[in-house]
Parts: structure tokens; sequence; C-alpha cells
């Protein structure tokens, strides 16, 4: 059933605060973002902004938390294919995306507004740690491989190449550097018949 009137506008209101609150997040990062000025782009106010998130840590924090449902799934896509698709998908959507965008700032700011664990990193590398386990029970990766530590530097890496790509390319070549990073990971975590499988689709 769809959901009644005054739901619907409650649910188009929190959206319309989330994109205005990416839009200036991503601007201005979360030291230098204003409420009112969430709430103008929004075209609320103050009040009604107030009434879905109590303050502008709320917003950021509900920000940071919806990163990973923005990325698209690879549909049909399963274990280590899945999370290559999942890091390169993700490479290229954040170019465009302004609450992706907006998550990658806030997250090196969270110290101003959150608690260490409440960060998309963590939802990442539990997200990927899952497919990684399908994919060792498949037979996909070499039995020695550390499966929480290699979903944390999948994680680590692909940050690490979000910052730089910012920083030198505005992001632009961000899909290629992840790509790049399976080039040089798959050779020690797959044998060569699973690698050779792997599109990296970037």
């Amino acid at each position: 059933m769809p959901p009644e009137p005054r739901q619907a506008r409650a649910i188009e209101t929190r959206a319309a605060i989330l994109q205005a609150g990416s839009e200036e997040f991503a601007e201005r990062g979360y030291a230098g973002a204003k409420v009112a000025d969430i709430a103008g782009r929004a075209g609320l106010t103050l009040g009604a902004l107030y009434f879905h998130f109590r303050s502008k840590a709320d917003l950021a924090r509900a920000i940071v938390l919806a990163q990973p449902n923005r990325v698209a799934r690879p549909e049909g896509a399963t274990g280590l294919q899945r999370v290559v698709s999942l890091t390169t998908g993700w490479a290229r959507q954040l170019q465009d995306d302004v609450v992706l965008l907006a998550g990658a700032r806030l997250v090196m700011e969270q110290d101003l507004f959150a608690g260490s664990q409440e960060n998309s990193h963590t939802q990442w590398i539990m997200i990927i740690e899952e497919d990684l386990s399908s994919a060792h029970k498949a037979g996909e990766l070499y039995d020695h491989v550390d499966i929480h530590a290699l979903a944390r530097l999948i994680v680590n890496a692909c940050t690490g190449a979000q910052m730089q790509a910012q920083l030198e390319t505005d992001r632009r070549d961000l899909p290629a550097r992840v790509a790049e990073m399976w080039h040089c990971l798959l050779p020690a975590i797959v044998p060569p018949e699973v690698a050779a499988t792997v599109d990296l689709g970037a």
C-alpha cells in the first residue's frame, strides 16, 4: 500500500533535507555548513528541519550512515565479483552523487559530530567481509586469506585512492585507480584462473 499523504510528505521532506544537507556539506564541510543555509536550500523553515533532524550533527550522521545504501548493487554478481563491482561502481558513482561526495568529506571530519564507530568505513567493511566470506566458501580465494583483514584493506585502499584522486584529478580517474588496486591485489588473494574471470569494469 502507498504511504498516507502525511507520511509521504514527511518522506519527501526528509529526502529534501538530506539532499540539501549533502550539497552544503560537500561544498563547505561540517564546520563551514550552516543549518539555516541547509533549510534554505531545502525550501524549509528551521523548525521544519529540526522536526526531522535534531541538530546539524544528527543530519551529518544520517548522511554518513546512508553511504552504502546509495551505491547501486551489482545485479547478478556474487562473491569476489560482487566486491570488485561494488568498489568500481562506487568509484564511478561518487563523481556525480552529492550524497556520496558529502559522505566522503564528512568522514574526514567525523570527530566533530560522531563517535569512532559511526562511520561508513565500518559499514563497508562489514558488507565487503560478507561477500568475501561467500567468495571463500566458493573456493575463489586462497585458503590463507584473512577475510576481515582483506575487507579492511580494500576499504582503506579505496578511501586513500579517493582522497588522492580528489587532490590530483578532481576524482576523474578514481575508477582507474580502483581498477589498478585490484590488478595489484588479485594475484595475492586468488588463483590465476579465478583472477582471469574477474571483470574490473573500469
